[in-house]
Parts: C-alpha cells; structure tokens; sequence
C-alpha cells in the first residue's frame, strides 16, 4: 500500500485548518465585573474547543442594562444577578426561553491587610476603621447584598457614614485593595483560590445575611443569530467552565 505523501498530508491539515478558522464566529459577552477572572479563563478555553471567539467586556450590571436598552451591540450578557435579564427579557430585549444561572456568588467582607478581619465579621461592631468600600446598591447586586448584610447585623445606618461606594464590584476591591478602605464588602472571586482568601484577611459573608446573588446568563436579541453566542452559552452550561467557574469560589446553581 503507498503511503501518502508529506506534502499531501500538509495539505490536507492546512485544508482542516482552514474549515476550522471560516466556521470560526465571533461573540461580543457583556460580563459583570466580579466574573471578569473567570470569564477570561472560560473564554480562553471555548475558543481553543471550537475556534469561536468571545470578545469580553466588563462592567457593573446596572450601567449593562442601561446600554442594552439603548442598542449597545453585545450578543451575551452575564449578569450579576437573576433581576436584570428578566426585565431585559421582558422589555424583548433578551431571546425568551435562553435566561439560566451559571453562577451563584459568595460575598466577603475583606481586608488587604492580615488579621484585620476576624472569622466572624465582629470587626464591623468595633468599628476601629475609617472607611469602608461597598458597591453602589442601585448598580451592583453585591453592593445590594453588603446592605442587606449590614441591615441584618442592624450596622446599616451606624455605618454609613464611613461608606467609599465603587461604581461596581471591581471598583470596589481596588478601594480595598489600594488601601483607601481599610474594609471592603468585595466577591469571594476576587480574593480567593479554590474557596479559600489568599490574601489579606477576610470573612465570608454567611449566605443567610442576604439574598442569594443568583448570577444569570441571557442570549440578547442582537444575537439570536449568532452561532457562536448559542455555542458560548453551551459551553458555560458545559462541566469544563462549571469546574472554572467553582474553582473562583461560586456555588453551584
């Protein structure tokens, strides 16, 4: 039997190659800012499985809402919270039928600095802080769950005074992180590996203080026809970026 030629082979790679790259689409993703990390690692890892390729942009979900409404071109929208695909998908902003939960996030109290926050969050009753970073409630659903907490622990009006609000969550661990808050009420994704706080000093909020920050993925109507939007979706439902997803610290929906 002859074997077939190397260049006979090559070409025959450089054929599959090429069939791959011009089924390849693109994906414009609108993700909320305190799933940027794991939305960066899940995109990597879909546009090496199927040559799609998801362009992300972050931001706070309030202002995503108000861009979508107003025509802004993304395909996708990972939101923070369950609320605003549902008025998305109500307004016919959103393909009915295509909302779920990829993520339920974790809420901690944190501090750049080693043994400032203690196991309990007890830290916030002795009040030996000055300021303290939270997200803007009316934009950040973790923002929203930091009010819910501190109104549980009856903190809420005491504390207030000493509030630094970040436009978003990311905003609001920079505060942290930078040190003009000594305390901030941040995402467990951004200062944890695998559940456990990395750095500084931490106390994950008891899910109990708060409503539960249901994270819900949505198709938008601008990408009902779009390939690689209903693939992305897919793949986040997949058991790959599930792993990805609980290895930054989220519960399971």
């Amino acid at each position: 039997m002859r074997r077939p030629q190397l260049s006979t082979l090559v070409a025959a790679l450089l054929g599959l190659a090429a069939a791959f790259a011009a089924s390849a689409g693109e994906v414009q993703v609108a993700v909320a800012a305190n799933f940027a990390a794991p939305a960066k690692r899940i995109a990597e890892a879909f546009a090496r499985a199927t040559g799609h390729r998801a362009t992300l942009v972050t931001g706070s979900t309030g202002k995503f809402h108000a861009q979508i409404v107003n025509g802004a071109p993304f395909d996708v929208l990972l939101s923070a919270d369950d609320e605003t695909p549902a008025r998305l998908e109500q307004a016919g902003h959103v393909q009915a039928g295509t909302r779920f939960t990829y993520a339920v996030g974790r809420l901690v109290l944190w501090s750049a600095k080693p043994g400032v926050v203690d196991g309990d969050g007890a830290v916030l009753k002795c009040g030996d802080f000055r300021h303290l970073a939270v997200a803007n409630p009316k934009l950040a659903p973790y923002g929203q769950a930091a009010m819910e907490t501190l109104a549980a622990l009856g903190l809420a009006d005491a504390l207030r005074p000493r509030f630094v609000l970040g436009e978003n969550i990311a905003q609001t661990h920079q505060f942290a992180a930078s040190g003009n808050a000594e305390l901030g009420f941040v995402a467990l994704a951004q200062v944890a590996k695998d559940g456990r706080i990395t750095d500084g000093s931490g106390w994950i909020v008891p899910a109990h203080l708060h409503q539960p920050i249901r994270q819900d993925a949505a198709l938008l109507a601008r990408g009902r026809d779009n390939a690689a939007a209903k693939a992305f979706l897919d793949w986040l439902k997949g058991e790959a970026a599930q792993t990805t997803i609980r290895g930054f610290g989220y519960d399971r929906p």
